[in-house]
């Protein structure tokens, strides 16, 4: 039997921000600019510096996923979406575990569980602003003093309440898809396009060079005698974006679009009626990009916790198998710390084909982490999040749905033995083709252009709906 712990949630219920259901449906054209100002808001908040802080040349805890995590260092979106996303993670995770009871039928459940999935996400977003100031992320807490230290924790506060709110609006109705997914998309098609033409310049020891993969190769046919050459080090240069990684970008794009459009269609007509058959799809990526979104939080907050006792206690055992860390030069300003031992070095990605090679064990067991956790997420996720095949035959049956062929109370086992195995398969083929994505060197790392793609589908779909529902979107 679970814990009621729900009920708990009734005190807090009033103090926690929440969006009103719209009172009529709202229009194709108002969503499109609801979902345009919740942008506009999150784009400015990225380029709002925080206040008070001396410093953020440290080594950043956060650089392996700012990108999927849609966060943007020393500004107000410093955590970007983790706080959320974590809650969700967990929420979902002891909802599923049946540690907490809910009863997703139920809409007082359903609010309070909601209202508990914010209030985790706050909680969250107070400690790790706590911790990123403790750890001396912005500075000595000395040269903070206990004021801009506050400040700069209520400033992180108030960037995750903006964060909790955009995502809630879009969900209930107001803007299209979900906050997070907006975000995420954004940032990474932001990344894609700033290494691809940035025109800012760097030197690693080559003299000055464009950042941008494109902009170099253009810099360097126009200033090199020997154009061959030239060819050569624009597609193959070493820590910087080149034309060979914008490449890969761009087949990995196509590849995950063509996977995409794997389905089942299974036929359904309505009950004791003869009519037309309509068609009920299973897709081969039945949770969508959810796992790799719950993956990416549980390895940010592994190498977040792992790097914040190792610069502690690095002499300590325990500490060491959870992982072990050295700081590196990037091509930007700051100094980068990498995995070189322990939990966190086995979970995190090989450098490149070659460091996969030549350590074998870390490949295999990086490779098995993340196909299973993909697996496990996924699986998960379809029974709490009422997609499972249980919820689904019950949604058909509301509806007098029945599958051609089938009787009604066969319909349960027969999606039984379907939606279990897309969301498993699914799941993995999702951890697979960013692992793929990740040693073919794609721009914004292999989770971070499978997210951008499946986002992107998705909101082609909605138009794409609407426009053969309405015959325009506009």
């Amino acid at each position: 039997m679970g814990f009621r712990v729900l009920n708990y949630m009734r005190p807090f219920m009033s103090i926690i921000p929440e969006v009103e259901q719209p009172e009529k449906k709202i229009a194709f054209r108002d969503k499109v600019l609801y979902t345009a100002a919740t942008l506009l808001i999150f784009l400015v908040c990225c380029q709002i510096p925080l206040y008070g802080i001396k410093s953020s040349d440290s080594s950043d805890p956060f650089y392996w996923s700012r990108v999927v995590l849609a966060s943007n260092r020393g500004t107000l979106m410093e955590l970007g979406i983790s706080p959320i996303v974590t809650s969700g993670m967990v929420m979902q995770l002891l909802a599923g575990s049946h540690l907490i009871e809910v009863d997703q039928n139920n809409k007082e459940d359903r609010e309070l569980f909601n209202g508990a999935q914010k209030l985790v996400g706050i909680i969250i977003t107070i400690g790790q602003g706590t911790t990123y100031v403790l750890s001396g992320m912005y500075g000595d807490l000395a040269q903070l003093g206990a004021g801009n230290a506050l400040l700069i924790v209520l400033q992180l506060l108030f960037a995750g309440l903006i964060v909790i709110v955009l995502d809630e609006l879009l969900q209930k109705g107001y803007g299209l898809g979900s906050g997070i997914s907006l975000f995420i998309a954004t940032n990474i098609c932001e990344t894609i396009v700033w290494k691809a033409f940035s025109p800012q310049t760097v030197n690693q020891g080559r003299g000055a060079e464009f950042e941008g993969a494109v902009i170099a190769l253009i810099h360097l046919l126009v200033t090199r005698d020997d154009k061959l050459r030239a060819l050569k080090e624009a597609f193959y240069r070493q820590n910087l974006p080149n034309i060979t990684s914008l490449l890969s970008t761009g087949l990995v794009f196509a590849i995950v679009i063509y996977f995409q459009g794997f389905r089942i269609e299974l036929p359904v007509k309505q009950q004791n009626q003869r009519g037309q058959v309509g068609t009920y799809p299973i897709k081969l990526f039945y949770t969508s990009n959810i796992p790799i979104i719950l993956q990416t939080a549980l390895i940010s907050n592994l190498y977040f916790i792992s790097q914040l006792l190792y610069r502690r206690f690095s002499t300590n055992f325990l500490v060491g198998l959870f992982g072990k860390w050295r700081e590196v030069n990037g091509y930007g300003p700051q100094a980068q710390a990498i995995p070189v031992g322990g939990l966190a070095y086995y979970v995190s990605p090989p450098g490149n084909l070659l460091d996969a090679l030549t350590d074998p064990i870390h490949t295999v067991i990086y490779l098995v982490f993340i196909l299973g956790t993909c697996a496990f997420f996924s699986k998960t996720w379809i029974e709490v999040s009422g997609s499972s095949a249980k919820d689904v035959a019950r949604q058909l049956k509301d509806q007098r749905l029945v599958v051609k062929g089938h009787r009604d109370a066969s319909l349960n086992k027969m999606l039984q033995r379907y939606i279990p195995t897309a969301a498993a398969f699914g799941g993995m083929c999702i951890g697979a083709l960013s692992i793929v994505a990740d040693f073919m060197g794609a721009i914004g790392s292999g989770t971070g252009i499978l997210l951008a793609v499946t986002i992107i589908y998705q909101y082609y779909e909605m138009f794409a709906k609407e426009q053969a529902k309405y015959g325009s979107v506009f």
